[in-house]
């Protein structure tokens, strides 16, 4: 009898240890895509079990709630419903967590560690090595008009000299000087490129990203026009920059904003397009939504359900006077939309989250703007050199018809000095690709086409003679 009470005692000793082991905060990263980001937990003891939250330091969520706090037979379990989010996962012998992260659809590998967790470098083919045969400087410039400083790279072919010069502005959401994204940094390798090849570079942060000031969820793409601006205007103050050789690339969103900066600065001798978009917003995302659906064998049934659904909602956006009034509006529409009565109630609640996240989207300062605004309006007046290039893949500015609209606009304003490329076979990024969808990026070792910046490079070298 002895031994056995013995046995017992142990054993609750053994639990009571385990119990113990996985209070604290346990690291680890989440691979999403190419992209790494620290997830946090937070687990605390309580008389009837456990308690936790989540951080998401990089995102600046920090202490979720996390619902549901488990851990039996060494196995936590942790569920946020309210964010279809859940983890599973085991403790092993080593101290550590081996598991699954969850939500929605993904399903993606999640280990824990109470020590300290570093994101595993990445490093591109292409991405330079320094020492760098050139001059590179970190910069700072004020955009007066909005009260903000940002930060940036300037690279010279040399230190002294009097070089041409290209500003490179970046697509849409919040992007580094770099550019960088999925692990890899196209401004820095297009940057280095030019360079090499006797073409200055100004590159720099997004307001409020990396070391630029300001807010970047309050603005718009005419907001962030003049922080290109800025950057211009900045260029005109340094002396080894030729100043009747002042250009713009911009990519994407970027290719919106050049004309927007080229028509307001006489500075600007010439602008890069580099999948720039040359149809209104709203055109231009019921397309992308269609091409990268399609590339990802969704039914012709859905998609064209979702283009009715969401063309409905860009009307009432484009109409909306306030953004209090479109709330209202929008809520209205998604509430009246056809309900199906075969959906489980968990289904039905994440119909709801889903319908408030698109809400929240729309209504967003940068998307309202972006919904309304036709480029060609800027397009149509401007005067200097252009090269508008895209590659024949890209789902997200489908390449035909915006090549087709900016040459319309531009004939406009009967400037003919446009160059218009179509590069086979590359995406929206300017990577060789197979399908072109953004699933690819990632995992494409290419950052930036050779041949695309061939072109681009010996295009401004016509330019800048």
């Amino acid at each position: 009898m002895k031994k056995t009470i013995v046995l017992l005692f142990t054993t609750l000793l053994s639990l009571t240890a385990f119990a113990q082991e996985i209070t604290g905060t346990w690291n680890g990263i989440l691979k999403v895509q190419g992209t790494q980001l620290k997830i946090v937990f937070n687990i605390s003891k309580t008389d009837t079990g456990f308690s936790s939250t989540m951080d998401s330091p990089e995102q600046k969520a920090i202490g979720i709630p996390i619902t549901t706090t488990t851990f039996e037979n060494n196995t936590l379990k942790l569920a946020v419903p309210m964010g279809s989010i859940s983890y599973e996962g085991v403790l092993g012998n080593d101290g550590n967590i081996v598991g699954n992260f969850k939500q929605g659809a993904l399903n993606i590998p999640l280990n824990l560690t109470k020590g300290i967790v570093e994101k595993e470098k990445i490093v591109r083919p292409q991405d330079p090595i320094k020492p760098y045969p050139y001059y590179s400087e970190d910069v700072t410039f004020v955009n007066s008009s909005a009260g903000i400083t940002l930060a940036g790279t300037l690279t010279l072919p040399s230190k002294e000299g009097n070089f041409p010069v290209v500003v490179l502005i970046s697509g849409s959401g919040p992007q580094n000087r770099d550019e960088e994204l999925l692990g890899h940094k196209p401004f820095l390798v297009l940057s280095d490129y030019l360079t090499r090849n006797g073409i200055a570079v100004l590159r720099y942060d997004d307001r409020g990203i990396g070391e630029s000031k300001g807010d970047f969820k309050s603005g718009t793409t005419a907001d962030f026009a003049t922080d290109a601006s800025a950057a211009v205007a900045y260029l005109q103050t340094r002396k080894e920059i030729n100043q009747k050789k002042i250009g713009l690339a911009g990519h994407s969103e970027g290719g919106t904003i050049a004309p927007i900066v080229a028509n307001s600065n006489k500075a600007v001798a010439f602008i890069v397009l580099l999948a720039g978009t040359g149809l209104p917003g709203d055109t231009i995302l019921l397309l992308q939504k269609a091409l990268i659906e399609r590339a990802e064998g969704v039914s012709e049934k859905e998609i064209q359900e979702g283009q009715a659904q969401n063309k409905g909602a860009f009307d009432i956006v484009k109409k909306a006077k306030t953004t209090e009034q479109l709330k209202t509006d929008l809520t209205i529409y998604y509430q009246n939309m056809p309900k199906d009565s075969n959906k489980t109630e968990a289904q039905k609640a994440a119909g709801e989250r889903e319908i408030k996240e698109m809400i929240s989207q729309l209504t967003n300062p940068w998307m309202q703007y972006f919904i309304k605004y036709d480029p060609a309006t800027a397009l149509e007046k401007v005067k200097c050199p252009v090269l508008a290039i895209n590659g024949a893949k890209d789902l997200q500015v489908p390449p035909t018809e915006n090549l087709a609209a900016i040459k319309t606009a531009l004939a406009k304003a009967k400037n003919k000095k446009v160059t218009t490329k179509l590069i086979p076979n590359l995406n929206h990024v300017f990577q060789e690709c197979t399908t072109g969808s953004p699933n690819e990026y990632a995992d494409i070792q290419q950052t930036f086409s050779p041949t695309a910046m061939k072109a681009v490079l010996e295009w401004i070298q016509v330019q800048t003679k």
